[in-house]
């Protein structure tokens, strides 16, 4: 069975943050993995599964401003967030009402 693996990233344009472009800011396999997407899900921070976006993240540094070259990939991930949010995907605590992926070693948490 493959190990599970994630990445996070954020992206805050305002203060505190003041981010101009997405950041790699964790990664794991394993157990890491699973806690970062405990975490995630802990703080209703929506999770998405993309093994090919994970792939080509997964070289990046934490802490690392992702690359030109991945601004497209990751803006078609966060419209579909933001989409999401416009429809309703929140709860009534303002978090995601995502449910937890079944299978987090089949895709990626981003």
């Amino acid at each position: 069975m493959p190990r599970p693996r994630a990445v996070a990233l954020r992206y805050h344009p305002q203060a505190p943050f003041h981010d101009l472009v997405p950041r790699l800011v964790a990664k794991g396999e394993g157990f890491l993995a699973e806690r970062i997407l405990a975490l995630a899900h802990q703080h209703g921070i929506p999770v998405e599964q993309d093994p090919d976006l994970l792939a080509a993240l997964a070289p990046l540094d934490v802490d690392m401003e992702l690359p030109p070259d991945l601004f497209r990939a990751v803006a078609v991930m966060l419209a579909a967030l933001y989409r999401a949010n416009a429809l309703g995907a929140l709860n009534d605590g303002g978090r995601w009402a995502w449910p937890r992926p079944a299978n987090p070693s089949a895709g990626a948490g981003l």
